[in-house]
This record gives structure tokens, sequence and C-alpha cells, in this order.
């Protein structure tokens, strides 16, 4: 389960990366090719883009749960 509190990197392991990879980049969160994605949390990169990052996670989830 994603939560707000994880880095962005870590995030992507949890489940289907690829469309997570899509649901963060249809929010404007291009975090994959941003070296932050690394050392930042999910609710430290939907502050920086004005998210609700609730929202961010509960979209993560059903993303990862993808085939």
């Amino acid at each position: 389960m994603i939560t707000k509190d994880m880095l962005i990197a870590d995030a992507l392991r949890e489940g289907n990366a690829e469309a997570m990879e899509r649901t963060l980049a249809g929010m404007g969160m291009h975090c994959i090719g941003c070296m932050l994605a690394h050392g930042e949390t999910i609710e430290q990169a939907a502050a920086v883009h004005n998210l609700d990052p609730d929202k961010v996670v509960e979209a993560l989830n059903e993303a990862a749960k993808m085939n």
C-alpha cells in the first residue's frame, strides 16, 4: 500500500510502475525524470504541484493494481 510519506521512487516499486508513472504525468508530476524522486515523498511532491496528497496516493494505489 502506497502512503503519502513514501519516497516516490519507493512507491513506484509497489505495483505497476508504468501505470503509476502515467498517473503522475497526468497530474502534471513528471517525477520519473526528476532527481528529487529519489529523495522526495509523495506528500512533498504534491505540495510543490499544488495537489492534494491524499488524492495523489489514492490514484497511485489504483494505478499500482492495474495489469
